[in-house]
C-alpha cells in the first residue's frame, strides 16, 4: 500500500470476464468442474507415480511434481474466481493479492525450470540408456527438483517484492481474474518503465533460457535417434519425448504472450484469454496427455482399478 494526501488503496476490484448474472453462473459451473478435474487428474497421477514401483523413476518423479504444481496454481487462482462469480463480490484485498501475485509466478517459474529438467532427462534416457539408471539416481533428482522449486520461489519473491513498493494510490480495478503481474502494475501510480525492463530481463532467464535449454536438448535427441539403426527404437525414442515437446507447446505458446511482449502490443482482453489457456485448460490437459500417451501410466491405473475392483 501507499498513502498519499492520507488516501491509498486498500483493496482491489478484479473485473473478471463479464458483469452479466447469466454468464456469470455459466462460467462458475464451468470453471467448478474444470477446477475439480485439474485437482482429480492431476492428484491422480501424483498417487500413481507415489503407489506402483514402475514408476519410481526419474521421469515420473518430475511429472509428480509438475502436477503439484498445477494443483498449486489452480488452488491459488480458482477458490477466489469462484467466490466472485457465486457472490457477485469482485474485491481483494491489498495483502492477498499481492500474495497470489507472488504464489502466481513462483508456480509459473518454478515450471519452466522443471520443463528444462523433463527435456535434459529424456536425453540421458536416450542417449545413455544403460548408465540413465547411474547418472539419474534419485539423490540427485531430489536436489534438482528442490532447486527447481526453490529457484522459482526466489525469482518470484524479488518481483513480488519490487511489486509491493510501488506507489497504488488508484485506481484500483484490475482488468482481470486474477492479480497477474502485469496487469497490476498497469496501475501503479508512476512510471514502471525500469521495473517493466525488469521483468522483461527476468522474462528472458526464466522463460527464454530453459526454453533453450530445451530447444539444444532436443537437437541432441534428434541427433541421437537419427544414429539408430532400428526403426523401432527411433519411433520408440520420439514417443518417450513426444507428451513433455505437447506439455511444453502449450505451456510457452500461452505464457510468452503474456510476459515476453512489449507493453504497447499488449491487450487486456487477450491477456486475459492467454491466463485462462495456463491456468485452467494446460492443467486440465496435461494429466490427460500423461495417461492416454503413456503406457506405464495406463499401466499403472490399470493395476490399481483392478485391485479396486
Amino acid at each position: 500500500m501507499w498513502r498519499q494526501n492520507g488516501t491509498f488503496v486498500k483493496e482491489f476490484i478484479l473485473l473478471g470476464f463479464t458483469s452479466n448474472p447469466v454468464l456469470q453462473r455459466l462460467l462458475l459451473v464451468l470453471c467448478l468442474v474444470m477446477s475439480l478435474a485439474i485437482v482429480f487428474g492431476n492428484s491422480l497421477i501424483i498417487f500413481l507415480v507415489w503407489v506402483d514401483s514402475r514408476l519410481h523413476t526419474a521421469m515420473y518423479f518430475f511429472i509428480g511434481n509438475l502436477s503439484l504444481l498445477e494443483i498449486f496454481f489452480t488452488l491459488i487462482i480458482i477458490p477466489q474466481m469462484l467466490v466472485h462469480l457465486a457472490l457477485g463480490t469482485k474485491t481483494i484485498s491489498f495483502n492477498r493479492c499481492m500474495a497470489q501475485l507472488n504464489l502466481t509466478l513462483s508456480c509459473g517459474m518454478t515450471e519452466c525450470f522443471f520443463l528444462a529438467l523433463m527435456a535434459y532427462d529424456r536425453y540421458v534416457a536416450i542417449s545413455n540408456p544403460l548408465r540413465y539408471p547411474t547418472i539419474m539416481r534419485m539423490q540427485l533428482c531430489v536436489q534438482m527438483a528442490a532447486a527447481c522449486w526453490v529457484g522459482g520461489f526466489f525469482n518470484a519473491a524479488t518481483l513480488t517484492v519490487i511489486t509491493i513498493n510501488f506507489p497504488f494510490c488508484g485506481p484500483n480495478r484490475i482488468n482481470h481474474f486474477f492479480c497477474e503481474e502485469p496487469a497490476v502494475l498497469h496501475l501503479a501510480c508512476m512510471d514502471t518503465y525500469v521495473v517493466e525492463v525488469l521483468i522483461f530481463a527476468l522474462s528472458v532467464i526464466v522463460l527464454i533460457l530453459p526454453f533453450t535449454f530445451i530447444l539444444v536438448s532436443y537437437i541432441q535427441i534428434v541427433k541421437v535417434v537419427l544414429r539408430m539403426r532400428s526403426a523401432e527404437g527411433r519411433q520408440r525414442a520420439f514417443s518417450t519425448c513426444a507428451t513433455h515437446l505437447t506439455v511444453v507447446t502449450l505451456f510457452y505458446s500461452t505464457i510468452s504472450f503474456t510476459y515476453l511482449q512489449p507493453r504497447s502490443d499488449r491487450a487486456a482482453d487477450q491477456e486475459k484469454k492467454a491466463s485462462v489457456f495456463y491456468a485452467l485448460v494446460s492443467p486440465m490437459l496435461n494429466p490427460v496427455i500423461y495417461s492416454l500417451r503413456n503406457k506405464d501410466v495406463k499401466g499403472a491405473l490399470a493395476k490399481v482399478m483392478g485391485k479396486a475392483s
